[in-house]
């Protein structure tokens, strides 16, 4: 590597990335890596950096592939907005796929994010969000039956958990969000058809109501290159 700096190697894999078309695959990391004189461990660092900016996705099993433009959704911290809405807003197109809605029993977290008793009774809905027929975010919501029960929700369901509350009795208020960067796990991974291990922007959301009660867990996982989130913040005086 010290005859091949990084910032060449980056700069190569950009000029390779943007003469393929968007859809084709990549030659395969043992062709890229003796191509490019490097090893694939630094090879597979420097094509992490634009898999984050959305230009390239890895696919478990498949190999790699240059991904076309993608209409970034772009939205501030301080609204809660579903990305049904989000997308609306944008007039952009959204789809859901993989949707999966589960009866389970608390486990020690979720009874821990939400105040209740360990075994209580939940509504689990889990979708993946796409963009342009790609997968673009992976949602999982955990409801207890109280709030919100399996059979509860229609036929047309479009995904969104935070619209459909927001149409019933004792809509939900707000929400409290932890985000952090986070690599993609096994079961995530396979669901947005990226390796595991892919840098995820991670947002684990408490959704409360009017009287403060956690009616919502909610785990999000968004691929970077798709989502521009930022945040207006006021300048405090100290007092």
């Amino acid at each position: 590597m010290a005859n091949f700096p990084f910032q060449r190697l980056t700069a190569e894999l950009s000029s390779l990335i943007s003469s393929v078309p968007a859809g084709q695959q990549l030659p395969s990391e043992p062709e890229l890596a003796k191509q490019l004189g490097v090893s694939r461990a630094t090879l597979r660092e420097a094509m992490r950096a634009f898999e984050t900016q959305g230009l390239i996705r890895r696919r478990q099993g498949a190999g790699t592939f240059v991904v076309g433009k993608v209409p970034v959704m772009e939205s501030g911290l301080e609204v809660l907005e579903s990305l049904e809405t989000m997308a609306r807003r944008m007039n952009l197109s959204v789809a859901v796929g993989d949707l999966r809605i589960e009866k389970v029993f608390a486990d020690q977290e979720i009874a821990g994010a939400l105040d209740i008793p360990l075994a209580t009774r939940m509504t689990r809905v889990r979708r993946v969000m796409q963009a342009n027929g790609r997968p673009a975010a992976y949602l999982v919501d955990t409801l207890p039956e109280s709030i919100l029960r399996a059979e509860d929700l229609p036929e047309s369901f479009g995904g969104s958990v935070l619209d459909f509350l927001l149409d019933r009795p004792n809509p939900p208020t707000g929400s409290r969000a932890a985000i952090s960067a986070i690599g993609a796990a096994a079961d995530v991974a396979k669901a947005l058809e990226i390796q595991r291990g892919d840098v995820l922007l991670h947002f684990s959301s408490q959704l409360f109501n009017a009287s403060g009660t956690v009616i919502d867990y909610s785990k999000t996982y968004f691929i970077p290159g798709y989502f521009n989130f930022h945040i207006v913040r006021r300048v405090g005086n100290g007092s």
